[in-house]
């Protein structure tokens, strides 16, 4: 198991008419998505927790700005981010709690 530390899984979604590679995210990047939202002031704003979910977990998305993802309908970004919660066994369909919830 040790040889597996570090190591990145990844698999190509259905994003937008198009195809993303995302990773299964780690527990520390997990605690992190649960710090911002246990942070009171910061978890009211749903973006601001999808977009940190997007740049971890996709690949080539750690490099966009707010406004890029603003460019993208919401309903694709909310798919997209409960894709990537299903995959890293954290989704509303992988088990009854979800980091990011949808409105």
């Amino acid at each position: 198991m040790k040889h597996l530390v570090g190591k990145q899984q990844t698999k190509k979604v259905a994003f937008a008419g198009d195809e993303v590679e995302v990773r299964k995210l780690s527990i520390s990047q997990v605690k992190s998505i649960q710090d911002i939202l246990n942070d009171k002031k910061k978890s009211k704003d749903e973006m601001l927790v999808l977009r940190e979910v997007l740049r971890l977990a996709v690949i080539g998305a750690e490099e966009m700005t707010d406004e890029d993802f603003d460019t993208f309908a919401p309903a694709d970004l909310a798919e997209l981010s409960e894709e990537i919660m299903q995959y890293c066994g954290l989704g509303e369909k992988a088990q009854a709690g979800n980091l990011v919830k949808e409105s």
